[in-house]
């Protein structure tokens, strides 16, 4: 089968593999659509992950079951899915706890094993969550979108019907218009994104989300304006602005990905004297299904977050060179 592979740090290749022997408990799924994520290009450098090479990047993807284990009860042929990409161990501090996205020897689809930038990948079929008619390119979106579900339950967003007057969410590229548009999905009646860049905010209006100049004097005159604020976009600078906007009482959701060495300053008196809390999040916590159920209320608004739907010999490009056109949002490998 065609495949995109990582065969060692920083070199992706197109090649044929075999498919893989299904062993028990397993499903073989016929790929229809894959998305690319910034955390692809970092599994390629083993920023991220135990770098395991050779491997088939993709965590984003759906697809027709086209052959199950005989001990596979539960899915058939030909059902249409989505996969959690996530293996946690189930055993650790972690797990027990509920929190198996923070597993002390997690492993993903696309990062440890084989993922979706493949004609077939063979997933556990516990992994594997039914889709119905809703279009793949749709459903592929499932996982960055419950990776916004857990950001938000991590900032207690809807917990006991808790919900924030207004929010604010720094970047306008995929991930961050899911959260805003998640946000808005909760209920929150502003919801505003701040970028630097004109052409992504001007889709962001079309969204229909009010929008911002991030550093702009016109945001800065709104410190503690904000309920919830939010970084996307995984700058430690502007995760550091992100503080002073927020109200007193209000959260800061520090959701995109800086380095790991990143640092940043925030005074401790200042979130003791304005009750401020700081939260994180990282990956989905089992929230596929959550994801899923908002896909199918939101009226095909995140659909059009997807701006190309390549053939896999048209992908390897996107692993290789940061897009240059600003309307680029998210890529995904669709199957003819």
């Amino acid at each position: 089968m065609h495949a995109i592979q990582f065969v060692e740090k920083g070199h992706a290749v197109l090649t044929d593999v075999p498919v893989a022997d299904l062993p028990p408990g397993h499903a073989l799924v016929q790929v229809k659509a894959s998305g690319l994520c910034h955390t692809d290009i970092d599994v390629l450098h083993a920023r991220y992950g135990d770098g395991a090479f050779p491997v088939i990047p993709g965590h984003e993807y759906a697809g027709e079951v086209a052959a199950v284990a005989s001990n596979v009860t539960d899915i058939k042929v030909g059902d249409r899915v989505v996969v959690d990409p996530n293996l946690p161990c189930g055993t650790c501090p972690s797990c027990r706890k509920g929190l198996a996205n923070l597993c002390s020897t997690l492993k993903a689809y696309g990062v440890s094993h084989n993922g979706g930038f493949a004609e077939f990948s063979v997933v556990r079929a516990d992994q594997l969550h039914g889709i119905g008619s809703m279009p793949y390119d749709v459903a592929a979106l499932a996982e960055p979108l419950a990776c916004v579900v857990n950001g938000m339950q991590s900032a207690g967003i809807g917990e006991n019907g808790a919900v924030p007057g207004n929010a604010l969410v720094f970047g306008a590229g995929p991930i961050g218009l899911l959260l805003a548009l998640s946000l808005k999905s909760r209920g929150i009646a502003t919801v505003t994104i701040a970028d630097i860049n004109e052409s992504r905010l001007a889709f962001a209006e079309s969204l229909g989300l009010q929008t911002t100049v991030s550093g702009s004097e016109a945001l800065l005159r709104q410190q503690k304006s904000f309920d919830f604020v939010a970084d996307a976009t995984g700058i430690a600078a502007v995760a550091e602005a992100m503080v002073p906007l927020v109200a007193d009482g209000g959260t800061a959701l520090f959701f995109g990905v800086c380095a790991p060495d990143a640092c940043i300053s925030i005074a401790p008196f200042e979130i003791f004297r304005r009750q401020l809390k700081l939260v994180g999040s990282h990956s989905l916590n089992r929230n596929i299904p959550q994801a899923l159920a908002i896909l199918e209320t939101d009226g095909d608004v995140m659909a059009r977050l997807v701006s190309h739907r390549l053939p896999l010999s048209d992908m390897l490009p996107f692993f290789t060179k940061k897009p240059s056109d600003p309307a680029t949002m998210k890529v995904q490998f669709a199957a003819e």
